[in-house]
């Protein structure tokens, strides 16, 4: 059976696979290595997605735990 330590373990690592995806895409602008304005629009679109679908993971840890930034991190 599925407990509760299952699904924030799954929830962190979903949540940290977002984060460096959002850390690569980061580098991608700040370098100047999007190729053009196609790929600009994509790029930002994808992260705001990200960053949307990582604060309704980080919303849904709270519910469980008091500090959601030190799980996380953990």
């Amino acid at each position: 059976s599925i407990t509760i330590m299952d699904v924030v373990d799954f929830a962190k690592h979903v949540y940290k696979k977002i984060q460096q995806r959002e850390n690569d895409i980061s580098m991608l602008l700040l370098t100047g290595a999007v190729k053009d304005h196609e790929q600009y629009r994509h790029l930002v679109g994808e992260a705001q997605g990200l960053s949307f679908a990582k604060d309704e993971i980080k919303s849904l840890l709270e519910s469980t735990a008091e500090d959601v930034e030190d799980l996380i991190r953990s």
